[in-house]
């Protein structure tokens, strides 16, 4: 039998809240909200709760160093030329600054996702959804075609759900409390307007942002080889500090002497007995009492707290090496490197970007293409698919470095478009300014006016008006 609607609402809002179990996992590691783990049971019981809240928090600093070069600029069509269009609706949606933040939790969370309708029936929106309030269902046995998207969400009394499938849109919502059974939306909704509305852009408008899918698997977080190691060097932490409390400082032993005890008085201060003195202020004195025949004095030198710290920097080592990231973000040791020894080290690092740029790119380019097809503009909704997408360089280079880059290509014979575009940070909206700017100087030179590229001309006499007295020949 068929699944109708509402249960592959249901199906699907359940499958959110699994995955949400996970986002919430790995959101807390890149916050730096990790309990202690690896501890033996006996620090635990020592120490308590105090490194509840401590972590040396790398979890941050992986996906950070990716994603600040992650940088979509613009959208090419099919022919090489540069969309226009596309580039205003994605200013329009905000998106130049929403697609960083959506980058981000993909890393995280392994993945994110975009939605691109018309909410008032007018103005098409581009926006970005977290994995714990979004899904998407692919058709079986093909990876990359929807068969439907869910998103959730809710306003502290009611929980709403909207399902996206080709032909049609389907609008929920239910109480929060008691759990309420979902029933056709009425809140938001003008009067008379259906609960449930055709689709009309005959696609599933709500797309994946995958982070390192595989054929056979799902997407994984970037901190999935973070953690473990995170976690160890978290706890080597703690022992160090502990360590450092306790065993930084020379310590001073007493051997050979009864144990220092105190009398036990009765009401009327009759001595009826004794009892060991506790031993903590000795010990907070660095005072260690051991009974042995034979007294003497003897001391403890201090610990050397370098093994720890020599252990720790070979835990980062691991990461940087297993996420790919440059040891210089991690250890923060650069001295007199380089130019060469550096684009050395962040080769790896650019080479991820790179391929992060192509996976991400394609959910980009089926993003644009919804928003034209929203549109009605079907012909560049194609050239969109089969063009590309705009990223900045991933490799960060000095200026001078760039400058002499582009005047070998320009030496080459290549065009002043093609050598802008590899300006760093350049938009396509500029390289349309620098060509106007081109053709004006190349107008004031064709036109006589070269002063005008040099600024402005000072103002000239009229020759028809008649030059001043002290102008004429003759003139005292």
């Amino acid at each position: 039998m068929a699944e109708t609607p509402l249960q592959m609402t249901v199906r699907l809002r359940a499958k959110i809240e699994r995955r949400k179990q996970a986002a919430e996992k790995w959101s807390n590691a890149y916050e730096g909200k990790r309990p202690l783990l690896f501890a033996s049971p006996e620090f635990t019981t020592q120490t308590g709760g105090l490194f509840k809240d401590f972590s040396d928090n790398w979890c941050a600093t992986v996906p950070d160093a990716t994603v600040e070069r992650l940088m979509p600029l613009g959208f090419r069509l099919e022919d090489g030329t540069i969309d226009q269009a596309a580039g205003r609706a994605w200013r329009r949606s905000e998106c130049d600054v929403e697609i960083g933040l959506a980058l981000l939790e993909a890393l995280i969370t392994s993945r994110a996702y975009a939605l691109v309708w018309r909410p008032d029936g007018v103005n098409t929106e581009i926006t970005f959804e977290h994995t714990s309030g979004a899904v998407v269902e692919y058709v079986p046995g093909r990876r990359r075609a929807r068969a439907a998207g869910l998103k959730v969400w809710h306003d502290g009394t009611a929980e709403y759900a909207t399902l996206f499938l080709p032909d049609m849109v389907y609008r929920w919502q239910r109480p929060m409390r008691d759990g309420g059974q979902w029933v056709e939306r009425t809140d938001g909704l003008s009067k008379g307007e259906p609960a449930h509305v055709p689709n009309p852009l005959g696609v599933v408008p709500l797309v994946e942002l995958p982070n390192r899918s595989r054929l056979n698997g799902s997407p994984r977080s970037e901190l999935a080889t973070v953690l473990p190691l995170q976690d160890a060097v978290n706890t080597l932490w703690a022992h160090l500090m502990t360590a450092s409390d306790g065993l930084a400082l020379p310590a001073r032993a007493i051997l050979g002497m009864d144990r220092p005890v105190r009398e036990i008085l009765d009401d009327t201060g009759e001595v009826i007995g004794e009892e060991d003195l506790p031993l903590d202020r000795f010990r907070s004195d660095r005072l260690l009492w051991l009974e042995k025949e034979g007294a003497s004095i003897a001391e403890f030198s201090a610990a050397d707290l370098a093994n720890y710290t020599n252990v720790i920097a070979i835990a980062v080592q691991h990461i940087a090496a297993q996420t790919r990231t440059p040891p210089h973000y991690l250890l923060g040791q650069m001295v007199n490197v380089s130019a060469d020894a550096l684009a050395a080290s962040e080769a790896g690092l650019v080479a991820k970007v790179t391929e992060r740029q192509r996976h991400f790119g394609s959910g980009l380019r089926e993003v644009m293409r919804l928003e034209a097809l929203a549109n009605g503009e079907t012909a560049r909704a194609e050239a969109l698919a089969l063009g590309s997408v705009i990223w900045r360089d991933p490799q960060f280079r000095s200026d001078s470095q760039y400058a002499d880059a582009l005047v070998k290509l320009k030496a080459l014979g290549l065009p002043d478009e093609a050598v802008w575009e590899r300006i760093p940070g350049v938009t396509p909206e500029e390289i349309e300014r620098y060509k106007t700017m081109r053709t004006d100087a190349a107008g004031a030179i064709l036109g006589g006016n070269v002063a005008a590229l040099f600024g402005p001309k000072p103002d000239q006499p009229n020759q028809a008006e008649e030059p001043p007295a002290d102008a004429l020949p003759g003139a005292a």
